[in-house]
């Protein structure tokens, strides 16, 4: 009986170890896939907070957690299963379903640029397509839905490159990693988030104190964060042109038609004369402009061809 039972207590620690090894390589494999991904998460942390400028204080905080919340739906609901389906038995459809959300954000970022542009033309087109609202709870269910279907684009990426960094880890690891990776990033993209859109009423908050440096940091607060929410907004509509722009470019160069990535590399090179810095900017400036380019010649199919066709597929009931 004795023999028995140490036998059995060998068997509970082995597997014990073998279950902390699992953890171990999971959360090794987390990381790296995190990593991987880091330039879409500042990016999709760099777009969020255009879609929460305009709202009442009040209001800011529960639109970030509908965000948030639809964002983890997304990543944890949806593109695990389908990233890891497509991964064992299509990994063929990857690519193409990329730049289907490359062109998706492409066209958002168009618009950006169009309300900029022509507001008339711009407030025209969102007639056209239906986001004409008429209240203020209407104007912010379209502003989370907006964001929670760029939000979805993103995180398509974000869960393709993290699955594309570990190719040799079994399939529960994968699994078990990516809800790692979809869990830490949704937390730390909202959570910062949270933090650039409520730095304004921190800051009231610390003007108000008797401390003299504190209160002039808040009052500092205060008087920067309404335009490093506009910087914000700019670099978020510039953000997606860049990686809706670079997702269609990369996903043309994988099938043989490299000469828009050729092109970009090559004036890259050719501008920053071996500086590094100089290049990635060249790259991502010609890159966004693709995405622009593109993005513009999307929205009068939209307007025109898909959302006409979408209604008589899927009439108002």
């Amino acid at each position: 009986m004795a023999t028995g039972l140490i036998a059995l207590l060998d068997d509970v620690i082995a597997i014990a170890k073998v279950a902390a090894a699992s953890l171990d390589d999971v959360g090794a494999q987390a990381v790296k896939a995190s990593s991987k991904a880091a330039g879409v998460v500042i990016d999709d942390a760099a777009v969020t907070p255009r879609y929460v400028v305009g709202f009442a204080a009040d209001r800011e905080l529960p639109i970030v957690g509908k965000i948030a919340l639809g964002s983890i739906r997304n990543k944890l609901l949806i593109l695990l299963p389908v990233a890891m389906l497509l991964s064992a038995v299509a990994s063929w459809a990857i690519t193409p379903l990329l730049m289907l959300g490359g062109l998706f954000l492409c066209y958002e970022g168009a618009e950006k640029l169009l309300e900029v542009v022509s507001p008339h033309a711009a407030h025209e087109h969102e007639a056209d397509i239906g986001l004409d609202p008429h209240d203020a709870a209407h104007l912010e269910e379209q502003k989370v839905a907006s964001a929670i279907r760029t939000d979805f684009i993103l995180s398509a990426e974000i869960m393709a490159i993290a699955l594309a960094s570990i190719p040799d880890a079994g399939f529960v690891s994968q699994l078990m990693s990516l809800v790692v990776v979809a869990i830490a990033i949704t937390a730390g993209v909202y959570g910062v988030v949270a933090l650039i859109v409520k730095a304004d009423d921190v800051g009231l908050v610390m003007a108000t104190t008797s401390f003299g440096l504190v209160r002039a940091l808040g009052r500092g607060l205060v008087a920067t964060m309404p335009v490093v929410l506009r910087a914000l907004a700019a670099v978020g509509t510039v953000a997606m042109l860049w990686v809706g722009g670079g997702i269609v470019v990369h996903g043309l160069e994988s099938y043989g038609l490299g000469a828009i990535a050729h092109l970009i590399h090559d004036t890259a090179a050719s501008l920053s004369c071996g500086r590094a810095v100089i290049d990635w900017l060249v790259n991502a400036l010609l890159t966004s402009i693709f995405g622009a380019t593109a993005g513009a010649v999307l929205i009068p199919v939209v307007g025109h061809t898909v959302v006409p066709l979408w209604k008589r597929l899927a009439p108002a009931s």
